[in-house]
């Protein structure tokens, strides 16, 4: 089927309006209390992924869509002159392309945001540098993931931010579970603070060969070089199903912030546009 059928503005502007819709109504929902039960924090970010072992076959270009919207939780910035994360639609798209079978390299270009009024807005950009070790398709897998990038004051008051992100775990008949160790530092900002801990968790049963069901967490565990209270971070667990739709991927998500964490609920999609395939 062509998808750009019936979309006179184009595929992706098709794309963008229908997930937006799709967002706005799940956010109806936003009270959704059988979900999971019941400060200062940092919103949800452009991507909310557990890195697995996944990487493009070499020479692949790669393009995701990361769509997430805060549909309850804290209507107040962070700080003075920062932007609400309430009802704010984050739309990221992810490029990637693999040199060979251990590194890739991505850029998300542009960092977008649709605020609760509907301002749309560019935001910044990242860079990243991914490497996985040669695994077989079961067992265990590891690698890294390098960030930088610069985003916009109604983000973060630091303007410029690195990650590192180290990546292991484990694929069976049918299970899957990774986990991601993020360690993150600001480069340059009036707001820096030592680098902290985040400490991110999949675990996903398949339900066919290209469908899985899991539950996906992220963890704030506190500054690097003196961890803190677990109940004084942020956290937040999300319920994720991963299926393919002809030669689009999808992830899609609902969440919910607990902890000092200042969204609620949260969905959230990743959506992989077929290119290079």
């Amino acid at each position: 089927m062509d998808p750009g059928k019936g979309c006179p503005a184009g595929v992706g502007k098709c794309v963008m309006r229908c997930t937006i819709v799709l967002l706005r109504s799940i956010a109806g929902c936003a009270a959704l209390p059988a979900l999971i039960a019941g400060g200062h924090a940092r919103a949800a970010d452009e991507e909310i992924q557990v890195y697995m072992n996944e990487i493009n076959a070499p020479g692949q270009p790669g393009l995701d869509l990361h769509v997430n919207d805060v549909a309850s939780g804290k209507g107040t910035p962070d700080y003075p002159g920062g932007q609400s994360s309430l009802h704010r639609v984050r739309v990221t798209p992810e490029f990637s392309y693999s040199l060979d079978d251990h590194f890739e390299l991505g850029a998300y270009l542009p960092l977008t945001t649709i605020d609760a009024n509907g301002r749309f807005r560019v935001d910044g950009w990242k860079l990243r540098v991914k490497w996985l070790a040669r695994h077989p398709g079961r067992g265990f897998y590891y690698g890294i993931n390098y960030e930088v990038g610069r985003v916009d004051y109604r983000l973060d008051q630091n303007a410029w931010n690195n990650e590192v992100k180290l990546i292991a775990g484990w694929e069976g008949d049918h299970w899957i579970i990774g986990t991601n160790t993020n360690i993150d530092f600001a480069l340059s900002g009036p707001a820096k603070t030592p680098a902290s801990v985040q400490l991110a968790t999949k675990a996903a049963y398949k339900l066919a060969r290209e469908t899985t069901f899991g539950i996906e967490s992220y963890n704030g565990i506190g500054a690097l070089r003196s961890f803190a209270n677990v109940s004084a971070s942020e956290h937040s667990t999300f319920l994720a199903l991963d299926t393919r739709l002809g030669r689009w991927d999808l992830n899609a998500g609902i969440g919910k912030g607990y902890g000092t964490a200042k969204d609620s609920v949260i969905v959230k999609f990743i959506i992989g546009v077929p290119i290079g395939k």
